[in-house]
């Protein structure tokens, strides 16, 4: 069943996680994790979203985002 659709009012905080199936790792290596950042670095200014904090852990990671003021 999915999971309800979250409130995504312009200029919230919103904490994210991602995690792998199973808790199994989801970055095989540090080249995994600078890329993960470098599309990051790409992606964060084309939709105007700040990323405050990030963690990588090797099964999961967790992001600190807020998305673009109402124009």
């Amino acid at each position: 069943m999915p999971r309800q659709s979250r409130l995504d009012a312009p200029g919230l905080l919103h904490h994210v996680m991602v995690r792998g199936i199973e808790r199994k790792p989801i970055f095989s290596d540090d080249q995994d994790r600078d890329a993960l950042v470098d599309r990051l670095a790409s992606v964060l200014p084309e939709t105007q979203t700040a990323c405050y904090a990030w963690v990588f852990m090797d099964n999961h990671a967790h992001f600190l985002f807020r998305s673009p003021a109402a124009a």
